[in-house]
């Protein structure tokens, strides 16, 4: 039954997108968000789902779709230049097979992200687009929340709606992509117009944070853990009574330490010391042969350049033994070990110009919704304001990302580059918006017509 309601809903979905065709890249957004292709076990496992809304999507936009307010932005340039980069290093790539397998999907995030502020031209797609990247990304939350108030869970043990450990059914990824996403579920509840705000939305708003908060504690990641930490500091820029939301959140997280798992507790007591964990070991490790690496290959190794490294760290472990404590300290080797940091990723396979570009893009970002939500925040327009609202919502969604991006490495991840892709299409809307106006404002006003022979002539 299962198998038929995902083909039913994709194929209704795409038949839809025949008399309106912007629904074929809200379509892409949920195939590549969910990855229904993997949930079914025949159908759509059996055809190139992806593939085909993907054609779809830029087909529909280039036939029938109003291209007179697009305009290509400068971050969109900087994804452009990313993507060559990238295709450049993987030419010649220390492990060309692995880098090809990576750039296979790697290309078509970029090239998308590029696509996607083309399409959303205006508020409505910009919500909708919002709306069904939440609601796809709710729909694995929301079970592995469901699953983490039950009792399951454990790291790398969440069983989500398929077992698969890439893109958002990753752990730490989807820790911090539920976190991310917060802030813009409160936006949807409270300005959105193709669910209304009453009471029916908000409890569901509710309902899918308390899930999203609940997801680093089934995973078990204590990324996810320093994301909600981070994401309460900054919404003490936005809310209105401070010392009540201090005196709330500290609250809500001394009533929920004993119901806590004892796995979860211990995991997170880890963060003090990163000696005395091993994976947390490995990490520091592997930064530091990436940064001797581009040393000597400043424009990086390609995709998949940890292939190379060979690691060796000192892990120390407290050995209690007839109330006597003793501290062992062992050698580690290892190799092949994951970058497990977006910094150090894009670093490490693009070198100092790749991670140039990833920066600025994303630093640009910041900036510029930043000056949106200052222009905004203060107007009496009702569209203003929303649109301030959701300057700060992606704002703060992208600073969440940051930090994560710190211990995962998630530097192409596709939800993200969505999310700048949306980031893009609004401050191009605030823009025409505010060219439209000052236009109208400068506008000379028409000449009343006088009669013939009053005043000059005609």
């Amino acid at each position: 039954m299962l198998d038929l309601a995902l083909a039913g809903f994709f194929v209704g979905l795409m038949a839809l997108g025949l008399r309106r065709p912007f629904l074929w890249v809200l379509a892409y957004l949920y195939v590549d968000i969910l990855s229904p292709q993997k949930i079914s076990w025949f159908l759509l496992a059996s055809i190139p789902v992806s593939l085909i809304v993907f054609v779809a999507a830029f087909g529909g936009w280039l036939v029938t779709d109003d291209k007179r307010d697009c305009r290509f932005s400068l971050r969109q340039m900087l994804i452009v230049i990313l993507l060559a980069w990238c295709g450049y290093t993987t030419l010649g790539a220390d492990f060309p097979v692995e880098a090809a397998s990576k750039w296979s999907w790697v290309w078509k995030a970029l090239v998308f992200a590029i696509f996607l502020p083309l399409t959303l031209r205006n508020r409505l797609r910009i919500e909708a687009a919002a709306l069904v990247m939440v609601l796809s990304a709710g729909a694995i939350i929301i079970g592995g929340g469901i699953k983490t108030a039950l009792g399951g869970g454990g790291y790398g043990s969440l069983y989500l709606l398929v077992n698969d450990n890439t893109g958002l059914y990753e752990g730490s990824t989807l820790s911090t992509v539920a976190i991310a996403i917060i802030p813009l579920v409160f936006w949807l509840a409270r300005y959105g117009t193709i669910f209304p705000p009453d009471w029916r939305v908000r409890l569901f708003a509710a309902a899918l944070i308390l899930a999203c908060l609940l997801i680093p504690i089934g995973t078990q990641t204590r990324t996810g853990l320093l994301c909600i930490a981070f994401l309460g500091a900054l919404s003490l820029r936005t809310v209105k009574r401070r010392f009540l939301y201090l005196g709330l959140a500290a609250a809500a997280a001394l009533i929920s330490i004993p119901f806590l798992p004892d796995s979860y507790t211990a995991r997170m007591s880890t963060i003090e010391s990163h000696q005395s964990d091993e994976s947390a070991s490995t990490r520091i490790a592997v930064w530091q042969w990436t940064w001797d690496y581009v040393q000597d290959h400043p424009f990086g190794g390609g995709f998949d350049a940890y292939l190379g490294n060979r690691i060796r760290y000192l892990k120390k472990d407290a050995v209690t033994d007839g109330g006597v404590t003793d501290v062992e300290t062992s050698y580690i080797e290892d190799a092949g070990r994951a970058y497990h940091s977006a910094y150090f990723e894009i670093l490490g396979e693009q070198g100092f110009p790749g991670l140039f570009v990833w920066l600025l893009l994303h630093g640009l970002g910041l900036i510029q919704l930043e000056l949106v939500r200052r222009k905004l925040r203060g107007s009496d327009n009702p569209q203003d304001r929303a649109d301030a609202g959701l300057a700060n919502a992606l704002q703060q969604g992208n600073l969440v990302y940051l930090l994560g991006a710190l211990f995962v490495g998630v530097a192409y991840q596709p939800f993200i580059f969505m999310l700048i892709g949306l980031q893009i299409a609004l401050v191009q809307q605030v823009r025409r918006r505010a060219s439209r106006k000052t236009f109208r404002g400068a506008r000379p006003a028409p000449r009343r017509m006088q009669p013939v022979g009053a005043g000059d002539e005609a």
